[in-house]
């Protein structure tokens, strides 16, 4: 009995340790891409249908003036400073499609946030924190939209792919393969260094 405790909790130290081992590398990949990337984040009034389709049209809306703002070979400091320096606009062009009669006032700003592991066309991005452009209509209290408006993975025509992004220096080969699955099973990694996360919140 006391021989299989003690494998029980050997195996249990062990687990611990992998775990440990993984979430610090895993969080450090995080921090790596999080240095490179300027997030969207789009959150809807409410979660009314009229309001989430309100919140599509404000997305189309920011980023058809985002994708003005700067082309898809722009560094992170020139698209950062494009942001920054065009914050009303874009909360102008995300009020200026409001084509439904609403009234609800849209807001942006260039800020940090915590987003979940997201998985897009092609890639997926690991939960962390980010810097992001966050557009918020009137309350705020909807569902959210997510996307990368840095590099332009998400600006219609002028779209790039994980590959484009890595051969003007956006990522590195081993990042570009990291969110694109090509090292493995990243979508469970990822999963993995969020359930961490989350129970790291939990004893802090």
């Amino acid at each position: 009995m006391d021989r299989k405790l003690r494998r029980w909790e050997l195996a249990l130290m062990l687990g611990a340790a992998l775990a440990l081992v993984l979430g610090a590398w895993l969080g450090g990949e995080q921090r790596s891409l999080a240095g490179r990337v300027v997030r969207l984040h789009v959150i809807a009034n409410s979660d009314s249908a009229r309001d989430q389709a309100l919140k599509l049209a404000v997305r189309d809306g920011v980023l058809s003036r985002a994708e003005a703002l700067y082309p898809p070979e722009a560094t992170l400091d020139q698209a950062r400073a494009a942001l920054v320096g065009h914050l009303d606009e874009l909360a102008a062009a995300g009020q200026a499609v409001d084509a439904q009669g609403g009234t609800d006032r849209v807001t942006a700003q260039l800020t940090r946030c915590w987003f979940p592991t997201k998985t897009y066309d092609g890639f997926a991005l690991p939960a962390g924190e980010y810097e992001a452009l966050r557009v918020v209509i009137g309350d705020g209290r909807g569902q959210n939209w997510w996307c990368v408006a840095y590099p332009p993975l998400c600006l219609g025509a002028a779209s790039e792919t994980i590959e484009d992004a890595a051969q003007a220096g956006q990522f590195t080969s081993g990042q570009a393969k990291l969110v694109t699955g090509d090292s493995g099973p990243y979508v469970l990694k990822f999963k993995g260094m969020e359930l961490l996360g989350r129970l790291e919140g939990l004893f802090s």
